[in-house]
């Protein structure tokens, strides 16, 4: 067991004066911050835990360890005994794996005498980093009489080492951020590796990249970014390269190239440092999987991922009994996140997410069903990271009231006798699966005679049951990985029966109460009416539907229907429109798949309202789909909107543009060429948004 002197002197200190210790108290004893003592009681909590004590706080956050007299006195003989690190674990494996990541052999009985270990703790260490790394593709290589060599890539050894730190240091690393900037320059290396001057540096030019831009890192990406962005000046100025054409040709994150491409010129003319272009390209890629977009930055022609997004929503409204569809804040949030987070994945770039294990803990309903609903509409992604799945349950818990599940899911455990290793499976379940909170244990004998089965929502058995004609799971008695699948698949797949009359409440203005002075005013609720009164106003009004008669281009039946866009003063200069649209179809298909549509928008400053229309093709022309498929187009659909767009205006062409394929009815009026379905549709769409905004408010 590893302890620090730190950590020593706290479990001392508590149990001398019982109840009378804070973290503040020990803080200024031992003359550190109270947010490190706190920190360190993480892991004091763990060493008394195996002990079988538990640190208590009382509710004037008084610190007491509590347990049998014995367990106490055989704390207080192992602080007598043992020889405090004053390094703790986790700062070790970082040494190693540093120490790794600069050589490219090491002799064993050097790298232990570096890290300050000796052989033995070596290989164990080495066993749990090689573990952990190889879902980046790195392998450690140990060979008698050569050393051990660490196996891989350089983008995944730079990813690899940027979660290492994320996963273990994110709480040190954001109290680093803050001293940073406030001007607090340490002299020595920042966590065994960080030159102080260069993170300030990229600190200071991140922020000021992004200090305008409508497109920014979200907190957790930010400080994602600046670790990459550090981690490759510092690579980079040791020589070590990145493989060219590594993955992502420069079209897929042709905008975040430029945007590192400038910082990356900076900090070379700051620092004397050459940045390759695959470095540049290496950070765009990662500043693409950490982008979140602002209200006015959600993309809206994003037709085929919006309707995924509302299938989930149903799904998961389904499974826990309360309709989400209509809470437009819910769908705007999970659009935003899942375009970098389907990146992330795609690209294989690992997601640290800190708060994933209290999720899984406080929420594990809520969490099945929103794995069940994206594993079911996300396909063609495998294995769902965990991480993600966290950060999508934080959107819904966003439109619900959750303090904590209440939800109890009984589970019945049968064997032979009701004793003996029953006991031990039924402990082993609930470590295993948290979401079975209550587990009732009976013999063979019992359930024949006594027990109300109807009562339970799972049945296990470690024999098998031929007299009985209700549904049970036959596991091993010490409950294989099999078997723990087996219930958790059972569990995903009866969620929706399992949830009846265990609702969530959903959020409501009433649950919103505003501060004191925050109460919006008259002007700003007339203000809102009135941005919305305009924009449906501009829909209806600048509808149109064109059936073209004679052969045409694409390209032709576009400047159609600028030029007379442009008649009607809804925008100048359709050049300039046009031109704008062929950039933006360059950037990738606008067929939508499976359909007979294509979407051509753009967004650009000589438009000057909201315009919806349609153009009915009676020769079909091929264009490029938005997933990369031919799409035989016979209705164009042209959506303009003016470079500058308020919140309602986007949330009014976000909701045109995914309700084109929300749903069969949609997709065969939207084909129809019937001008007059088209309109009733349009208007069905925004009266909808009119009830669902503005109705009880």
């Amino acid at each position: 067991m590893y302890i620090t002197s730190r950590e020593k002197s706290i479990i001392e200190q508590i149990i001398k004066i019982s109840g009378k210790h804070t973290a503040f108290s020990i803080a200024s004893s031992l003359n550190v911050s109270k947010r490190t003592i706190q920190r360190d009681l993480k892991s004091v909590e763990r060493i008394v835990e195996q002990f079988g004590l538990k640190l208590v706080r009382d509710s004037h956050q008084g610190l007491s360890i509590e347990g049998k007299n014995e367990q106490i006195f055989r704390l207080v003989q192992f602080l007598t005994t043992i020889e405090p690190v004053d390094q703790p674990q986790k700062e070790k494996a970082l040494r190693l794996l540093l120490a790794l990541l600069e050589e490219e052999v090491y002799k064993t009985q050097v790298l232990a005498n570096e890290i300050g270990i000796s052989t033995t703790t070596l290989t164990t260490y080495l066993d749990e980093l090689s573990l952990w790394m190889s879902p980046f593709q790195l392998r450690l290589l140990r060979k008698r009489g050569v050393g051990v060599e660490l196996s891989g890539s350089e983008v995944n050894k730079r990813r690899a080492l940027a979660n290492f730190f994320l996963q273990y240091f994110n709480e040190e690393l954001i109290e680093f951020l803050y001293l940073l900037e406030s001007g607090n320059m340490p002299e020595e290396k920042i966590l065994h590796y960080f030159i102080p001057h260069y993170f300030r540096e990229v600190i200071f030019l991140i922020n000021s990249a992004f200090h305008d831009e409508s497109v920014h890192p979200a907190d957790r990406g930010y400080l994602e970014l600046v670790l990459h962005t550090a981690i490759t000046l510092q690579r980079a100025e040791s020589q070590f390269k990145i493989e060219k054409n590594f993955g992502l040709s420069n079209k897929e994150v042709a905008a975040e190239i430029e945007v590192m491409r400038r910082i990356s010129q900076q900090l070379e003319g700051k620092l004397h440092i050459s940045i390759s272009e695959s470095d540049i390209q290496y950070l765009a890629t990662v500043l693409k999987g950490t982008k979140l977009l602002s209200v006015q930055g959600i993309p809206y022609d994003s037709v085929v991922l919006a309707q995924k997004i509302s299938n989930v929503i149903q799904s998961v409204s389904d499974q826990i009994h309360l309709d989400l569809t209509n809470d437009f804040s819910l769908f705007q949030g999970l659009i935003a996140h899942m375009e970098p987070s389907l990146f992330r994945i795609k690209q294989n770039m690992e997601a640290y997410n800190p708060l994933k294990e209290e999720i899984m803990r406080k929420y594990p309903v809520l969490f099945m069903a929103v794995k069940n609903s994206l594993e079911e509409e996300f396909q063609e992604i495998k294995n769902f990271p965990d991480d993600e799945i966290a950060f999508m349950v934080l959107h819904f818990g966003s439109a619900l009231v959750m303090k904590e599940e209440r939800f109890s899911i009984k589970a019945l455990v049968i064997c032979p006798t009701g004793i003996g290793t029953s006991k031990m499976l039924a402990s082993r379940i609930k470590k295993e699966i948290p979401e079975i909170d209550s587990i009732d244990i009976r013999s063979i004998k019992e359930i024949t005679t006594q027990v109300d089965l109807s009562v339970y929502d799972l049945i296990i058995s470690t024999v098998r049951l031929p007299f009985m004609h209700v549904e049970y799971i036959l596991v091993n008695p010490l409950l294989s990985k099999e078997n723990i699948s087996t219930i958790k698949t059972f569990l995903q797949n009866n969620l929706e029966n399992l949830t009846i009359g265990r609702r969530y409440q959903k959020i409501t203005q009433a649950d919103i109460s505003p501060l004191p002075g925050e109460q919006p005013g008259l002007s700003d609720l007339l203000g809102d009416l009135q941005a919305v009164q305009k924009s449906a106003e501009e829909i209806i009004n600048n509808f149109r539907f064109y059936r073209m008669e004679h052969t045409a281009t694409e390209e032709q039946v576009l400047e159609k229907m600028l030029l007379k866009a442009e008649e009607e003063d809804l925008l100048t200069n359709p050049t300039a429109v046009l031109q704008a649209l062929k950039e933006r179809e360059k950037k990738g298909g606008l067929g939508i798949p499976e359909t007979n549509l294509a979407l051509f928008h753009t967004r650009d400053q000589h438009v000057k309202q909201l315009i919806f229309q349609i153009a009915h093709l009676p020769n079909p022309c091929v264009v490029k789909g938005m997933d990369g498929k031919d799409v035989v187009m016979k209705n164009l659909l042209l959506m303009l909107v003016p470079h500058e767009l308020n919140h309602r205006e986007h949330e009014i062409v976000s909701l045109i543009s995914t309700n084109i394929i929300e749903s069969n009815e949609a997709l065969l009026v939207f084909t129809s060429a019937n001008e007059e379905l088209i309109y009733k549709r349009l208007e069905t769409i925004l009266v909808r948004y009119l009830q669902s905004n503005f109705k009880n408010k």
